[in-house]
């Protein structure tokens, strides 16, 4: 049946994050739970009237807070490089390279002491659960990355396929040969290029290379993707027993309609969730 390309291009979703998408509170509460009794032992400098000696006594006798500095300014890492007028410095929180009056100096540069003595937080366990909150946050561009993956993944399983059995994950072009005897050098420009396909499902008649992406906004890199998987899919074409599937959803397409329309109108298995939604899956894999 022929496919509408502009009816098709208006169900695509503007998001498809899920709940657990925005933090990981486990690997937050894990993070910090790691650092949980050295800032605890720093807790006792907060309001401190004179924190620079009670900073150095402590650091004299439990030198392992040191470790939990750098995430007190949103570090992820053991080392900190810093520099002023009076030199450079490269701080290693886990093996001390310094002596203490220079962490003190660091301390002191960086507003530390400041925001510690002058009691702008009332608990560095609580600080620092927050920061490992934000830091998280950066982590949704790979969780994103994986969310179009595990629902395309969700819907092959429940087609019957079995993982490593019928269905396999990232999987090398030269893996796929080896594995089926297969020659895919149309693919591999005569084995120079190491093609990965997120998931490659077998089936008794045919194997199946497949690639899923997801673009919630605009960009030049949306232009080349349609560009690229319409020369895979006319190489994949001329093999036989494979075929190319693309999944693929999101509104950023909606800015780059004329390449994805192109490939839409030569490439015969290219579909979005709603398609998965109405049970492509049993139509694509036969």
């Amino acid at each position: 049946m022929e496919r509408n390309f502009d009816e098709w291009l208006t169900k695509f979703r503007a998001s498809i994050s899920s709940y657990d998408y925005y933090i990981d509170f486990d690997k937050v509460v894990r993070n910090v739970n790691e650092i949980k009794i050295e800032l605890n032992i720093l807790n006792t400098l907060i309001g401190s009237k004179n924190i620079e000696s009670e900073f150095m006594h402590i650091i004299e006798k439990y030198p392992e807070t040191l470790r939990c500095i750098p995430l007190l300014l949103a570090v992820r890492g053991n080392e900190i490089y810093a520099q002023d007028e009076e030199g450079a410095f490269l701080y290693n929180f886990k093996n001390q390279n310094y002596d203490i009056e220079q962490y003190k100096v660091f301390m002191r540069k960086t507003g530390l002491f400041n925001m510690i003595s002058n009691h702008l937080v009332n608990n560095l366990v609580d600080y620092a659960f927050g920061i490992e909150t934000g830091l998280d946050s950066n982590g949704r561009k790979n969780r994103g990355g994986h969310q179009m993956e595990d629902l395309v993944e969700k819907y092959i399983v429940a087609s019957g396929f079995k993982k490593d059995v019928t269905y396999f994950k990232e999987m090398y072009l030269s893996d796929i040969e080896k594995k089926w005897q297969i020659d895919l050098s149309e693919l591999s420009n005569q084995g120079k290029a190491a093609k990965r396909f997120d998931f490659v499902v077998k089936t008794e008649s045919m194997i199946y290379g497949c690639e899923t992406n997801f673009y919630g906004g605009g960009g030049s890199k949306l232009n080349e993707t349609a560009r690229s998987y319409k020369m895979l899919s006319k190489e994949a074409d001329m093999i036989d027993g494979f075929t190319f599937v693309w999944f693929t959803d999101g509104i950023g397409w909606k800015s780059a309609r004329g390449n994805l329309r192109e490939t839409f109108e030569v490439m015969e298995h290219i579909y979005s969730i709603d398609d998965m939604e109405q049970g492509i899956m049993e139509d694509i894999f036969v």
